[in-house]
């Protein structure tokens, strides 16, 4: 039989669908595509990096306007007795202005035990501007603090890319406590302004790094060179750039990759140490002329031997450690420690920054910002440690103002990682540190207001510090200012009392002994003061206070009529300072004295009119206007008649009613 073919089942014809008219359709195409959100194209690489720069620059402003605010306290403050006078308000040069003689006595002046003449044209700059107006000067301070604060984070988000931990450091450099000596203290001055061109050279120097030129070496070189003549606290900048290559420009060659936010060329380590050897030139030259202008204040091995000086430099450490973790305590002057340290607490914190060393070192393959933050915290403080002790302080929060910016680093990075790994919530991190923030600019604002005069600030120092020495004898100075302003006595009894604690607490402090003899000295009790004057010259040999303790002892022997040796003392100061006015008039009114003492032995055993009468006549020259007119009597009493008595007895009553 055929085979049967299978037939397909028949499909019903696809009926055509109506089309719509085609405007219909075209108005129903455009209110779909109307009611869709605008596509959006790719963003370039350079409209990405106008963004980031927007931001950025709007979080640069942030910063210094958030700095600006809570600094705005010191402003209010007036000058304090602490150095102020020394570099303003009783300092003739800058009191000239920038005139070509003060430009001059800037750049070749040792004074105050400094080579810093950009800091004495910033002082005279503000002179001119504001006079002696404190809020003018402080002002410049907090608008240079608020410039470091901009440039620190600019250069931080533009090399790591990071620009929320970039913002934190900043903030914590703009809010915490412990810089607000540099900033609150017109005297320090010099500290925000060599931090200012250090900042700049440093940003410099990564612009160099992308291209290294010659040409382009110059403008960090230049910018070390301002930094230095503004404060040689900088002078470790060579080797904190050497630790800048390793993190976060990554430049060394065969330890990690160029980054890809900041590409640089690398290099040998070698050739990058050989780079840095004009940096190191001037900063040996700095160095040798800060030793020689601090000569007067270095204290000598004999005083300070060095393993007193390297316990004092482990506590410090340590203490600066401590207080940026926690700032409180803050004082305008430590006593120093090394003299009273236990061995067992200078062995544990050895072993604290040993212990410390060695973690961040074990960490330098993952975490190489560690090593290289804490490296720059120590070795950026080795000028100012006190391993060549200048002054009698155990540290200064001063001097935290550059080293500290590597332990930022690591507690804002380190922190970020940590979280990050713990899967932290990104919210619950900003809150804490904003918290943080917040907490430390209340205590920024709270230690400005020490600042506001300065028996606050030395009264705060007392409270907060044992033993203290500087303390004692800037509160006794205080005190005297204050009661000479209220009764216009130059002595005071509650600052003897802080004068004789000074010299209790430290019987090697010059000064101390100086001010001590010189309440004694308007208190009446000449012979104790001439013993404080006398241990002055015992105790230092810098020009200034031995002239001004041979001034007091020829004023002290000149009133108890020992003129003599009152001579003698002054000569000797006129030796040390040939021009001194003072020691001039004082011979004068000694010569004065000494006849008046001849006269009156000489008319007292042969009386006569004329003797008196000229007797009277050098009182009145002298000023001694009450034996002046007991002279005059004598002499109308001898001769009743003599009209010359009679008119220099009128003459002297004149005198005294215009007085």
């Amino acid at each position: 039989m055929p085979a049967k073919t299978k037939v397909k089942p028949r499909r019903a014809a696809a009926r055509p669908r109506p089309q719509a008219p085609k405007e219909t359709q075209a108005a129903r195409i455009s209110t779909i595509a109307a009611s869709l959100p605008p596509a959006r194209l790719p963003a370039t690489p350079a409209r990405e990096g106008s963004r980031r720069a927007v931001i950025n620059f709007c979080l640069c402003i942030v910063l210094a306007l958030v700095t600006c605010v809570v600094y705005l306290r010191a402003t209010r403050n007036p000058f304090v007795n602490y150095d102020d006078p020394t570099y303003v308000t009783e300092n003739p040069q800058v009191q000239q202005g920038l005139t070509t003689a003060t430009i001059k006595w800037a750049l070749t002046s040792t004074y105050a035990s400094n080579w810093h003449p950009l800091t004495w044209l910033s002082h005279a700059l503000d002179y001119r501007w504001f006079g002696l107006n404190p809020a003018g000067h402080h002002f410049t301070s907090v608008l240079l603090h608020a410039f470091n604060v901009a440039i620190l984070f600019l250069m931080l988000v533009r090399v790591t890319g990071a620009r929320g931990r970039s913002f934190v450091v900043a903030a914590l450099f703009a809010l915490h406590p412990i810089n607000v000596e540099t900033v609150a203290w017109v005297a320090e001055r010099k500290n925000v302004l060599s931090m200012f061109f250090l900042l700049l050279s440093l940003g410099a120097y990564g612009w160099y790094a992308r291209r290294p030129r010659v040409g382009r070496y110059l403008a960090p070189l230049v910018l070390f060179a301002l930094a230095l003549a503004a404060k040689p606290m900088v002078v470790t900048l060579p080797f904190l750039l050497l630790l800048l290559d390793f993190w976060p420009l990554q430049r060394v060659r065969g330890v990690g990759a160029p980054p890809e936010v900041f590409p640089v060329p690398q290099f040998a380590f070698w050739r990058l140490a050989l780079e840095k050897i004009p940096l190191l030139l001037l900063s040996a030259a700095s160095s040798a002329i800060t030793i020689v202008a601090q000569r007067s204040v270095i204290s000598t091995n004999e005083h300070l031997p060095f393993p007193v000086r390297l316990a004092n430099a482990i506590y410090a450490y340590s203490a600066y450690l401590g207080k940026t973790l926690w700032p409180a305590h803050l004082a305008s002057f430590y006593p120093y420690e090394g003299l009273r340290l236990a061995v067992w607490k200078v062995v544990l914190l050895l072993l604290f920054l040993a212990g410390v060393t060695a973690w961040v070192w074990r960490e330098r393959s993952r975490h190489v910002y560690l090593p290289v933050g804490w490296f720059w915290f120590l070795g950026s403080l080795v000028p100012m440690i006190g391993l060549v002790q200048v002054g009698d302080q155990a540290m200064a929060d001063r001097y935290a103002y550059l080293p500290l910016l590597g332990i930022f680093c690591m507690l804002v990075w380190g922190s970020a990682d940590l979280a990050k790994n713990r899967g932290v919530n990104p919210r619950v991190a900003v809150a804490v540190a904003g918290v943080a923030l917040a907490v430390f600019s209340l205590m920024t604002w709270r230690q400005i207001g020490i600042w506001r005069s300065s028996y606050d600030l030395w009264s705060h120092a007392l409270a907060v510090t044992t033993d203290n020495y500087m303390a004692e004898d800037y509160v006794g100075t205080a005190l005297l200012l204050q009661n000479y302003e209220a009764t216009g006595q130059r002595h005071s009894d509650e600052a003897l009392v802080h004068f004789q604690n000074a010299v209790r607490i430290n019987p090697q402090d010059a000064i101390s002994h100086l001010n001590l003899g010189a309440d004694l000295h308007e208190h009446g009790r000449l012979k104790e003061a001439m013993q404080q004057y006398k241990a002055v010259l015992g105790l230092t040999q810098d020009p200034h206070l031995v002239v001004k303790s041979l001034i007091d002892l020829g004023a002290a022997c000149h009133q108890l009529g020992d003129f003599a040796d009152g001579r003698q003392y002054y000569l000797g100061a006129l030796k040390l300072d040939p021009g001194n006015q003072i020691v001039m008039e004082n011979l004068g009114k000694l010569a004065m004295d000494e006849r008046i003492q001849q006269l009156a032995t000489s008319a007292s055993a042969a009386p006569s009119t004329a003797a008196y009468l000229e007797l009277g006549e050098l009182q009145q020259a002298a000023q001694h206007m009450a034996e002046a007119r007991a002279s005059y009597e004598k002499a109308l009493k001898l001769n009743p008649t003599s009209e010359e008595v009679r008119q220099a007895l009128n003459g002297l009553n004149q005198q005294e009613s215009t007085r």
